[in-house]
């Protein structure tokens, strides 16, 4: 059978995440073809960097692709059967203000969690929105892959904004967490894995990891994490080549796990069970965007103009990254009917069933053409129903807030986050934010 071959618009060409995504879509070619290849950004220069050095790899690997960037939506959006999008409005400076402001008064500040979260949703629903509208003008029939965080908060303000809009809303990092579960069980891929997940968007518990012959693979693994966390047998061996956050991250794991030992949690629920650990062991001066912007930001620009200058990929050092196989199986799971079993967010509507009917939850999907199928988790314990309870609700707030353009709303979803330790604390953040943000938030009265 020979199959369709697609078009895609990456929206936030100039991303470090983007030449991850081109080199995994080259790598699926016989299993995703393409024609045609465009980027998307409002950011010329920085986006001018990434594509010099995509449209040389394309030459050389898959010249028979049609490769374009621009910042024309129209050029854009027209003729796409996919948009994958991973937009960061603000860039990383922004994001070192989100985690930077709340420190100042002894309260973590990270990217998608508790404030530093609140004020990059509030920064991101109108991009977001903004490309859904371009898709739906220029393309309407197309999909638009978003994986642009933070997740929860965006899939909620695309619920409600645009409700009938064809999006799936993604994250990677059940897909990291499964590549280490399998490297503890010596699979040599996380797809041997059958899961069972459930919660928020960095905010859920497996329940259930079974092999395709149906052995339980649980007692194992929780008996690996609760000793060691998400640290893997190598990098306890000390062949580890992740930054440090991310080792203190996967090592952190096994105090989150302890919580609930039946099940096997996602990293992120450290921020929420041990904020003052996570404050107290962050540097206010260097945080993980500066992290990112000495280590990703640097290697990938530096690699890509390298690339652009010599006008040869052939020892390029640009990998596949982890999140970019995810939306390549999303893709195809759509374009050709695959029915892949992945984790996406979703509307609960009884998925979840003693849990908000509208609340947007991650959980296991079947996803043909027509989109994800969810699949049931009957009723959840009331320790994960209580914290879910008050973190939908944060999430909401701050859609609200967005919406409405509501001050109010806004500091009750600050006080309403763990992460935050009281009301006062909450405003003083939040003035703070507002002024820091007044290029990117609505007027909030």
């Amino acid at each position: 059978m020979t199959l369709k071959k697609q078009s895609i618009v990456v929206a936030g060409g100039g991303s470090t995440f983007t030449p991850g995504i081109v080199m995994m879509l080259l790598e699926n070619l016989d299993k995703f073809p393409i024609r045609s290849l465009k980027f998307y950004d409002n950011d010329k220069e920085r986006q001018k960097q990434i594509a010099d050095a995509t449209e040389v790899i394309i030459k050389e690997r898959a010249p028979e692709i049609e490769f374009k960037a621009t910042t024309d939506p129209e050029e854009a959006f027209t003729d796409v059967d996919f948009v994958m999008a991973h937009i960061r409005v603000g860039k990383y400076a922004m994001r070192e203000k989100d985690e930077k402001i709340p420190m100042k008064y002894g309260v973590i500040g990270q990217e998608t969690c508790g404030p530093g979260g609140i004020a990059y949703g509030m920064r991101s629903i109108g991009g977001v929105v903004e490309i859904i509208d371009y898709m739906e003008k220029y393309s309407p029939d197309a999909w638009m892959l978003n994986y642009s965080n933070p997740a929860a908060i965006v899939a909620e303000a695309t619920r409600r904004l645009r409700p009938d809009s064809k999006i799936i809303n993604i994250c990677d990092m059940p897909v990291g967490i499964e590549l280490r579960m399998a490297e503890v069980l010596g699979l040599e891929s996380r797809k041997e894995m059958d899961v069972r997940y459930y919660g928020l968007n960095h905010f859920g518990w497996w329940t259930d990891i079974r092999d395709k012959e149906g052995n339980d693979l649980m007692p194992k693994l929780i008996d690996w994490v609760k000793e060691h966390g998400y640290i893997t047998p190598k990098e306890l061996e000390g062949a580890s080549e992740e930054e440090p956050s991310w080792e203190y991250t996967f090592g952190k794991a096994k105090e989150v796990q302890w919580l609930d030992p039946d099940t096997l949690p996602n990293t992120y629920l450290k921020y929420y069970f041990y904020p003052q650990d996570e404050a107290e062991h962050s540097d206010i001066n260097y945080t993980r965007a500066n992290e990112v912007m000495d280590n990703r930001e640097k290697h990938v620009f530096s690699e890509c103009n390298r690339i652009s200058n010599i006008k040869t990929a052939e020892d390029a050092k640009l990998v596949a990254d982890d999140h970019a196989s995810y939306i390549v199986d999303l893709a195809r799971a759509i374009a050709y009917n695959t029915k892949e079993r992945m984790l996406l967010i979703v509307p609960n509507h009884g998925v979840i069933e003693n849990f908000d009917a509208e609340g947007m939850v991650e959980v296991p999907c079947i996803v043909g053409s027509q989109g994800p199928e969810p699949m049931t988790q009957g009723s959840i314990p009331r320790f994960q129903k209580g914290l879910m309870e008050q973190q939908v609700a944060v999430e909401k707030l701050v859609v609200d807030a967005w919406i409405t353009g509501s001050y109010q709303k806004l500091w009750q979803a600050l006080t309403l986050s763990r992460i935050v330790p009281n009301a006062r604390v909450a405003k003083q953040i939040l003035d703070d934010l507002i002024e820091a943000n007044e290029d990117f938030w609505p007027v909030l009265k």
